[in-house]
């Protein structure tokens, strides 16, 4: 196998990055599974090297704390009676008459917590993080990603009257975790594909895909020693269905063109900073939902894993900021980032700003494909050409425009190299 990374380092948004001896993700990467054999794998490449993590997340609104999931003790504390009587009415209200049709993130969400509760919580962060109005979410990203919960799940849950679901992914309450990072994965990966002498390629991007009757023929891919063309028998595809189809020579039809044009993202960049002071927050992660603050989510990197933490007495937070590649946040200079960060995090009454003594920034670009109102029949249209070629395999989150979580990623291609000796697995 022949693996053409465009970037200097393995990875992608499941990556460890590396700032003064600090390691940190570009978002948080839990390592939790139903499926057997993707667990097999991650056990095969890092054996020993998981640690145990317990798992807490809550959500920031307007000064106060409120556990994710939802506890009635704590959501009724935290709301006042009057509050928490509008939600619960608000909940039955829709219960007994739900919208009819769920097209949208708001119609999803309002049908399982009611109208209150989507205002209170979900209206803000949502569109803080996909840049549009919660009517233009599809309903099947709030399906694939709160898949199962529901309020009266999430009180039961939390009043323990019923058995604690290991199954519901929003409420597992423990997960695994490489001991250094999620980037240990890959860079031990890596090393075993070398080992086996296959390559790891960095900073090969490929920029064009030669096919003809009906298959792929080659990559041609920019590399620091100028172009290089690699041919093979079947080529596994992660890259953005927009930037593959672009890629194409002979250019497909217009209509797959304008398909892959019409296809979104959201893009995303993390500020690590690094504080002189310890056990600032128990999190894992806070939701970011109070107005006024353009961070949407922090991560606590100390509560992940110590090793990845070099300095005693000191806390690697990632601030996470959503945004779309070439706006203002996109495109501020890092010290402008690091400084709004270190501001915002006084402003949620987290951290002493004096006590920031650095900080960097890392962009992820293209991070979340998105479900908007068009992306569905675009999808569609792209597969029509995509599908019918057999050696090519399109996989993962942004190789099927599917808000995969890792290990769903990993099993489409897991699925893809069983399909090239002989299966039949329908990916999709």
């Amino acid at each position: 196998v022949t693996v053409l990374e465009a970037d200097d380092i393995v990875g992608g948004i499941s990556r460890t990055a590396q700032y003064q001896g600090y390691r940190f993700d570009i978002g948080g990467h839990r390592f939790f599974t139903k499926i057997a054999p993707v667990e097999a794998l991650w056990h095969e490449i890092l054996g020993p090297e998981f640690i145990q993590v317990p798992r807490l997340s809550r959500i920031h609104y307007s000064g106060k704390y409120f556990d994710y999931p939802l506890k009635a003790k704590n959501a009724l504390l935290g709301l006042g009676l009057w509050n928490t009587f509008l939600c619960v009415a608000s909940y039955v209200r829709w219960h007994f008459k739900p919208y009819p049709v769920e097209e949208n993130l708001e119609q999803w969400v309002t049908n399982r917590f009611g109208k209150r509760l989507f205002e209170i919580f979900f209206k803000t962060y949502t569109e803080k993080v996909w840049g549009i109005p919660g009517t233009e979410i599809r309903a099947e990203w709030a399906a694939q990603r709160i898949q199962g919960l529901s309020l009266a799940k999430a009180i039961l849950n939390a009043a323990q009257l019923q058995k604690r679901s290991e199954t519901i992914k929003t409420l597992i309450d423990r997960f695994q975790y490489p001991r250094l990072g999620p980037g240990q994965m890959w860079e031990t990966a890596a090393e075993k594909i070398r080992g086996l002498g296959g390559e790891v390629l960095l900073r090969h991007e490929v920029t064009t895909i030669e096919h003809s009757n009906g298959r792929i023929n080659a990559g041609r891919d920019r590399t620091p020693l100028g172009q290089r063309r690699i041919t093979g028998d079947h080529f596994i595809s992660t890259m953005p269905l927009r930037n593959l189809v672009r890629a194409m020579d002979p250019q497909p039809p217009q209509a797959i063109r304008e398909a892959g044009e019409g296809l979104n993202y959201r893009d995303f960049l993390t500020v690590a900073l690094m504080i002189d002071a310890d056990d600032i927050f128990p999190d894992n992660w806070i939701y970011i939902h109070t107005p006024g603050v353009k961070v949407g989510r922090i991560q606590n990197f100390n509560n992940w894993s110590r090793a990845i933490v070099p300095e005693p007495g000191t806390t690697c937070l990632g601030m996470e900021y959503f945004c779309f590649e070439g706006d203002g946040l996109w495109s501020s200079a890092d010290a402008d980032l690091v400084a709004l960060a270190r501001k915002e995090l006084g402003e949620l009454g987290l951290v002493d700003p004096a006590k920031v003594r650095d900080g960097c920034v890392v962009r992820m670009p293209k991070a979340y494909p998105v479900y908007d109102s068009t992306y569905a029949g675009h999808l569609s249209t792209l597969r029509t050409f995509i599908d019918p070629i057999p050696n090519l395999h399109t996989v993962g989150r942004n190789g099927m425009h599917k808000y995969n979580n890792q290990d769903h990623s990993m099993l489409t291609a897991m699925m893809a190299v069983a399909n090239m000796k002989g299966a039949s697995h329908d990916v999709w």
